[in-house]
């Protein structure tokens, strides 16, 4: 089952909130309810977002009483104003409605207004299918990288639950997993919201991959023992020189690992590198609600103080030279970064 799927003219989607304890798919019918939905993380992970947002702009179109493609794509443009503010770090969300929205301008003057809708719609679908596809060839290039025998650290989640199938980083584990390579994977627990300990250890159980479960601040160790021989992460948005940002805590992982000489990859799809952004700095970083933060109990019992204050970002930014790769669905990308990674996007 994909994470995103259209069915029954709805957009139906894998709740993430609730794995690993249940397993439900939520129904939506109006792009509004898809962007609350992105923004609660019920869907999550940047393909996944981009897109959900995608069937999001379709739904919209249906929604909108437009009998003129001129107002029909109006319509579209504010509902994707909607979309676009529901995650800010995640570029695949904005590439997507600008895809639509740009492909949806190009043919208004040749089609009927519910033409224009199906054309929309057929625009999404066809967003989820290359994901897909992106993410299988992701796959392969980043196996090679694997050896037979190799320990992994693996930070949040990025598999088929953060992409509309496969995986991104998880996708490589898969793939290097179902060619016969006997590997382990340590799971980054990813707090404050857990990703690693609910969604990526749930996932590999799935696939039949041996894990354990650690904790953030536990990474060090293990790669100063010389007990993790690769990091794998993703990225919602990596700048042109390279710098990648994702989910909080994926810095200090890269830093350990590199001060012990351990390689360091980030997969993602090439939606995902933002050219426009020089450096990493110029990245919005999403901060989220501090709830997630001081939410978590322990034994049942609040971890702070009743008047405790907490802060949340939701991502950093990993700096450039602390990666020895940036794996793409065109191959995996070497510094100069900021050269190699021009071409890889045309």
């Amino acid at each position: 089952m994909r994470t995103v799927f259209w069915e029954n003219n709805e957009l139906k989607m894998i709740d993430q909130r609730i794995l690993p304890a249940r397993f439900e798919v939520v129904s939506y019918r109006g792009h509004k309810e898809v962007a609350r939905a992105i923004t609660d993380m019920v869907v999550r992970g940047a393909p996944a977002i981009g897109a959900a947002a995608a069937f999001g702009l379709a739904l919209a179109g249906f929604e909108s009483r437009a009998s003129s493609t001129g107002d029909l794509v109006s319509d579209l443009q504010k509902s994707a104003a909607v979309l676009k503010s529901s995650r800010p770090t995640a570029v695949n969300l904005e590439w997507a409605m600008d895809r639509v929205l740009r492909n949806a301008d190009a043919v208004k003057d040749v089609l009927t207004a519910n033409d224009l809708r199906q054309y929309v719609l057929a625009e999404a679908q066809k967003i989820a299918n290359e994901d897909v596809e992106i993410n299988k060839r992701m796959a392969e290039h980043g196996a090679a990288l694997i050896g037979d025998g190799d320990t992994i650290i693996h930070h949040c989640n990025t598999g088929a639950l953060a992409t509309v199938d496969w995986g991104t980083a998880l996708g490589v584990i898969r793939t290097a997993h179902e060619q016969g390579k006997k590997i382990h994977v340590l799971v980054d627990e990813t707090r404050p919201r857990l990703q690693g300990a609910r969604l990526t250890a749930w996932e590999l159980e799935q696939y039949g991959i041996p894990y354990e479960i650690i904790s953030d601040n536990m990474s060090g160790y293990f790669l100063r023992a010389g007990k993790a021989q690769k990091v794998l992460f993703g990225g919602d948005r990596v700048a042109a020189n390279g710098d990648v940002a994702n989910k909080i805590g994926s810095y200090m992982l890269a830093l350990a690992a590199h001060d012990n000489n351990v390689p360091v990859y980030s997969v993602v799809p090439t939606s995902t590198i933002d050219l426009s952004l020089a450096h990493g700095g110029l990245i919005p970083i999403e901060e989220r609600d501090a709830d997630e933060v001081l939410g978590i109990q322990f034994h049942g019992e609040p971890i702070a103080p009743k008047n405790a204050k907490a802060r949340n970002p939701a991502f950093d930014v990993t700096p450039n030279r602390l990666l020895s790769g940036i794996v793409t669905e065109n191959g995996v990308i070497y510094p100069p970064f900021d050269v190699n990674l021009k071409s890889v996007v045309k």
